[in-house]
């Protein structure tokens, strides 16, 4: 019996959350009435990045607490996505004396929004980017005070944010030379900055508007840590009902929930037996399960639960679109947040799903931590679904040339992009080494490369293109060594330029791309830039001949430059990335010597080498399409 519609019957009558009369509010600037979502004074209401603290006997601004760091929120326009805060002083560090400046002296670090839902407005870190220390610059001691240094040196460092792999700059700032460069930044952190949000990035927000027009107050669950959002009914509703009569309610809400449960139940259950007999007929479910035993198939989902799941297919649910479908974000009836693909219709039928096929025949014979899972499917005549792990930090691409809005260029330190390759290896080791017959990705991209917040891997396609496309010629041979015949496919500037003109594909291509992804970590740059000269327009073209002549400096991401244990660590794996991106195929290494040197390189940092996979051999079913 499903447990969900009766925990939603039940949450009106045990959580209530409202606001208190205006006159028991300890209210302060800039607010002269109850908060508005998504603030709050109450814990468990409004948005968990958001409660705001005022002392009931003073009249200074409400405070507003970001990465342990206290502002006092100067200004807030209702209705608007911005606001102005300044740092709140606090005791000074008392291990030095290295500025008089009050609010200043309490940091011995820049201030950083990364985690939280805000940003820098362009405009405060422009401020930051013009203003500079008039020359000769008048020092501290530096042994003792590098961080006023520091400081003084570059500005732009007070905030993380705007000194990444450069600050952003309007040309309405002009260049501004201060003598007291503290004095100035001590300033600018007490008249305050401005902060913005986005909320198309926040389910909160979308999720509190259906909850308010219900007549509710939007809050979360302040006892779980993923703080989930709630929706808590009117306090006013509830007080209006005696004790005797609540009681009574809640007895008819329990008895009433226990039989909408009973017919939910049987709905779901009538609809996938429906559902069952419908894909007995349904030639696309007949081809798999000639390939492949039922009880190895992921499970099938109806096109009604999938189409719930996502809110009809809502654009604003949208995750990723490419040339094959569109990637939406679901949630399903137990709670799991997945990525739901919906194969494009102006595709041809045949081809689709033919694709469909392949990829559900491969993606159900495969397990391992850093592939992207496949947890079900739909063939259904409204359209082929595909329904996958739902990793909620973003792509390598986006880490690393990604918008300012979302992503910071330049964020990822050395040891990140060197475990981000390893793992990536690793993934392209099992699918080349422990899958029977070997399985080619042909599309190893930064942009189908996953994070998960803990920066883990998860090789997927929910980008531009497709994962684990199958070639459209059988393997005639089980010595794929000299690959199969299949038309090109790829992505540009990581398609293996010995594949595009043998039409012959092995597990070399996979290397090649690999190796262009590689080329991305050390530089930071695309894979293909249509701003850079035309020879240099691929990011092979342009990194391999300085490779050669011993210039990769010339090359490297300056966010590495300034890191002296990562320049030996790139140098190496300029070097690794050189030989897979090698014009022949056999010159290049296989994925099992690739993962091995990535071990060896990151183990130059760290004592101890990385754990490889342990997962055993996987049989592909004998006549798929590879």
């Amino acid at each position: 019996m499903p447990t969900i519609p009766l925990f939603f019957c039940l949450h009106p009558i045990l959580f209530t959350c409202s606001p208190q009369p205006p006159q028991a509010l300890a209210l302060c600037p800039p607010f002269t009435s109850p908060p508005p979502f998504p603030f709050s004074l109450s814990p468990g209401c409004g948005h968990p990045s958001f409660q705001i603290r005022c002392s009931p006997s003073s009249s200074s601004a409400a405070t507003i607490s970001i990465n342990t760091l206290s502002f006092s929120l100067l200004h807030y326009e209702p209705n608007s996505t911005s606001l102005t805060v300044s740092l709140t002083p606090s005791p000074p560090h008392p291990h030095r004396n290295c500025t008089s400046t009050p609010t200043l002296s309490t940091l011995n670090r820049s201030i950083s929004f990364s985690g939280s839902p805000f940003r820098v407005a362009d405009s405060s870190c422009s401020r930051l980017s013009v203003l500079k220390p008039c020359p000769p610059p008048n020092l501290p001691n530096c042994s003792r005070c590098s961080w006023e240094c520091k400081l003084i040196k570059n500005p732009v460092h007070l905030i993380h944010e705007c000194g990444g792999g450069g600050a952003r700059h309007r040309e309405d700032f002009q260049p501004e030379c201060r003598g007291d460069v503290l004095g100035v930044l001590d300033s600018i952190l007490r008249m305050g900055f401005e902060l913005e949000w986005d909320e198309d990035q926040d389910p909160y927000f979308s999720s509190c508007k259906s909850c308010r027009a219900n007549n509710g107050f939007c809050g979360f669950n302040s006892s779980d840590s993923r703080k989930p959002f709630l929706c808590f009914p009117s306090q006013a509703i509830i007080r209006q009902q005696s004790p005797n009569k609540i009681a009574i309610l809640t007895i008819i809400s329990l008895f009433l929930c226990l039989l909408i449960a009973l017919f939910i139940s049987f709905l779901v259950f009538q609809s996938k037996k429906r559902a069952l007999l419908d894909a007995e007929e349904d030639p696309t479910i007949i081809f798999l399960r000639r390939h492949r035993s039922a009880s190895l198939l992921p499970p099938v989902f109806t096109y009604e639960e999938l189409d719930a799941s996502t809110n009809h297919f809502d654009s604003k649910r949208k995750i990723g679109d490419g040339g094959f479908g569109s990637v939406f974000l679901g949630q399903l009836y137990d709670g799991r947040l997945v990525a739901v693909k919906h194969l494009h219709k102006h595709n041809s039928a045949a081809f689709s799903k033919k694709s469909f096929c392949n990829e559900i025949l491969i993606l159900s014979s495969i397990n391992h931590p850093n592939l992207v899972k496949l947890h079900g499917y739909c063939s259904d005549p409204r359209g082929l679904l595909l329904v996958y792990d739902y990793v909620p930090n973003g792509t390598l691409a986006d880490h690393l040339h990604g918008k300012q809005s979302l992503y910071r260029k330049g964020a990822l330190s050395w040891c990140t992009r060197v475990e981000i390759a390893l793992q990536t290896a690793m993934a392209v080791e099992y699918l080349h080494f422990s899958v029977v017959p070997p399985v080619v990705h042909r599309d190893i991209t930064s942009a189908n490369i996953f994070v998960d917040k803990e920066m883990k891997v998860k090789v997927g396609d929910f980008g531009l293109s497709r994962l684990l496309v199958c070639p459209e010629a059988t393997m005639a041979t089980s010595n794929t060594s000299e690959g199969v015949w299949t038309g090109p496919q790829g992505t540009p500037g990581y398609l293996d330029p010995d594949y595009y003109r043998s039409f012959r594909l092995n597990e070399k291509s996979d290397i090649y791309s690999f190796g262009v992804v590689l080329l991305e970590l050390i530089t930071g740059m695309r894979a293909v830039d249509q701003t850079r000269e035309m020879r240099e327009m691929t990011l092979a073209d342009m990194v391999v001949p300085r490779i050669q002549m011993g210039l990769l400096h010339q090359v490297l991401d300056p966010v590495l430059v300034v890191d002296g244990e990562a320049m030996e660590g790139a140098t190496a794996v300029a070097e690794l990335a050189f030989r897979c991106v090698a014009a022949d195929k056999d010159d290049r290494p296989d994925a099992r010597e690739v993962a091995m040197e990535l071990r060896r390189i990151k183990g130059r940092g760290k004592s101890g080498l990385l754990r490889g996979s342990n997962s055993s051999n996987v049989v592909v079913p004998d006549g798929l399409i590879l």
